[in-house]
């Protein structure tokens, strides 16, 4: 019996008493061989030369560390959008973040002295919707891997988020999921930007809290007084 390659590998995958097999497949193989064609071999080894050329798409120009390219809003799931200040544009994390949001009512409770075994816990006055507490992590990728900091660090979408932190008013955001609890302002409270592995990689941390819209100046009505009359205006009769 010859000891081919495809011998010595199925002896070693499957134990040395395998090889007194090896005549009994070969003999079925030949036996296949007679009625099917192709041939249908056992083990699926390729014996035909392998040749690693140039691929078709292939660019000479082409950098190996070249990074992904940011993923399009419209291929993102839940993509987060933020207006400018005078909210005439639109910039959206080119990287689909994770936004967490917490929400909790804020609840005045009294308590009875000595209420004893049959009074458990206290009175809840009154409460209100406290602001949804936002966290939103992400981070940002340079357009290469390996290379000088001024080509690999994601400068410009930094640059971006620099400019939202700074922005003293609340901040127009475009969400699913923010849009569905009527989220449509957001004030920054902080972020952070931990330390990230990678050149051309910078994490980073938002807090936030919602902001919604109230009226709280009063138009009081303006009239002509007449002598005598109060000051409120003329009395109900």
């Amino acid at each position: 019996m010859e000891l081919t390659n495809e011998n010595i590998l199925l002896a070693s995958l499957m134990g040395s008493k395998v090889i007194k097999q090896i005549p009994r497949f070969e003999a079925v193989q030949n036996e296949l061989s007679k009625h099917v064609l192709p041939p249908v071999k056992f083990l699926p080894v390729n014996s035909a030369a392998q040749r690693v050329g140039d691929s078709e798409n292939y660019s000479a120009g082409f950098d190996l560390w070249q990074n992904d390219a940011a993923i399009p809003k419209g291929r993102q799931f839940f993509p987060l959008s933020f207006y400018s200040q005078d909210e005439q544009t639109l910039w959206t994390l080119p990287w689909e973040p994770m936004i967490n949001i917490e929400a909790s009512n804020r609840i005045i409770k009294r308590d009875i002295a000595k209420k004893g075994a049959g009074l458990i816990g206290s009175i809840k006055e009154r409460w209100s919707t406290d602001d949804y507490n936002i966290t939103i992590t992400g981070a940002f990728y340079g357009n290469k891997m390996q290379g000088q900091s001024s080509e690999t660090y994601p400068r410009t979408d930094m640059d971006k988020l620099r400019d939202l932190l700074l922005t003293p008013a609340k901040i127009k955001v475009l969400c699913e999921p923010l849009q569905i609890l009527n989220i449509n302002h957001i004030v920054i409270e902080s972020v952070s930007f931990p330390f990230t592995k990678g050149e051309n990689v910078q994490a980073y941390e938002i807090k936030a809290v919602s902001d919604f819209p109230y009226n709280l100046i009063y138009k009081r009505k303006t009239g002509v007084l007449e002598v005598g009359m109060p000051v409120g205006g003329a009395p109900e009769v």
